[in-house]
């Protein structure tokens, strides 16, 4: 259910509204928008009476939500929510572009790696710190020792920070130094992690996962709504299907469908989304042209001597290459990409 105030309602007013609804007990959401204050209701069972709300002073209407994902939906906010990372614009008229490598291997590959894509036009570096990997054999990233790294890459370029987190363990060592921190393809649906991540402070970036549908992934962002926390970023990565001319199949019709029902931005990884470095920049531009809110590049000094994921790195030059085409898309568009935040 979701109680919509009316334009210019005090703030007592919504503080009414507020208490009533967890007298009832359940779940309220304030939610201040640019003309009006909603107020989400979550935590129900059943059908509610809105009867004892909607006669309070101030409020405009009661509105019934019919999607499972209330609180993501656009029947609960109809306006798109704007998530701001490190300067970094997420939902607004201009496109952000995360880029780095997929793994911090050492200080000088992330330094050397984090100025090349300030440089060619990216807000935010991406880099893992800890890194789930298939194989308990293959490189798992420098944990600790990598979120140290990460930490002097933002004093040295600026650039704000996205590194993932794998579990509630390591969840908050990278609160403490990520600017947004990254749910990953394979934790889509690891309540506990989603949970205590909505708890984080921190904006969070969540992929879809592998196998999962966009229901499935709004949901999971549900979670992250319902402990609090609104700076929620959704992730297109592809998915699993029976072609084997990519690794995975990047499903840009999921920024469609994201972007009507939800008000949360959505941005486009089209690195995993094929996992091929050929296919890269042919797919972040078809994914500009559908209409999403930002890209995330994995860029790599040397891909081909990369620890992880360096058949889907783009080199240094090439991601300058995509960056270029990216513009000069853009502007036939009417859009822009985001200007590189000024850093001393």
């Amino acid at each position: 259910m979701l109680v919509v105030m009316q334009s210019g309602a005090s703030a007592a007013q919504v503080e009414t509204v507020r208490q009533r609804i967890e007298a009832m007990g359940l779940k309220a959401h304030v939610m201040p928008g640019a003309e009006r204050t909603a107020i989400g209701v979550t935590g129900n069972t059943g059908p509610i009476d809105p009867t004892s709300i909607a006669n309070l002073s101030g409020v405009k209407e009661v509105v019934r939500v019919t999607k499972p994902f209330k609180l993501v939906s656009r029947e609960m906010r109809a306006e798109s929510t704007v998530v701001e990372v490190a300067g970094a614009r997420f939902g607004a008229a201009e496109f952000p572009v995360i880029a780095g490598p997929c793994a911090v291997e050492s200080e000088a590959q992330a330094l050397g790696i984090a100025h090349a894509v300030r440089a060619a036009g990216a807000q935010l570096f991406r880099g893992g710190a800890f890194k789930p990997r298939t194989s308990p054999y293959s490189f798992q990233g420098l944990g600790r020792e990598g979120l140290a790294i990460l930490k002097r890459v933002r004093a040295e370029t600026g650039l704000g920070i996205v590194t993932e987190a794998l579990d509630t363990e390591t969840l908050e060592q990278v609160a403490e130094v990520a600017d947004m921190v990254q749910i990953g393809a394979r934790n889509m649906q690891n309540f506990s992690l989603l949970r205590r991540a909505g708890r984080c402070g921190k904006p969070v970036l969540l992929k879809r996962g592998m196998s999962a549908t966009v229901e499935e992934l709004l949901m999971s962002a549900e979670y992250l709504l319902a402990e609090g926390n609104r700076q929620v970023v959704l992730c297109e990565r592809g998915v699993r299907t029976f072609a084997d001319h990519s690794r995975n199949t990047l499903d840009l019709s999921a920024v469609v469908v994201v972007q009507e029902l939800s008000h949360l931005p959505i941005v486009v990884d089209p690195s995993h989304g094929t996992g091929r470095r050929d296919q890269v920049g042919p797919l972040a531009r078809a994914a500009l042209a559908v209409g999403c809110n930002g890209l995330m590049i994995e860029v790599h000094h040397d891909p081909d001597r990369a620890l992880s994921d360096g058949a889907q790195s783009l080199g240094l030059q090439g991601f300058e290459g995509v960056m270029a085409e990216l513009r000069a898309l853009a502007s036939t568009l009417g859009r822009q990409l985001q200007p590189v935040p000024s850093f001393p």
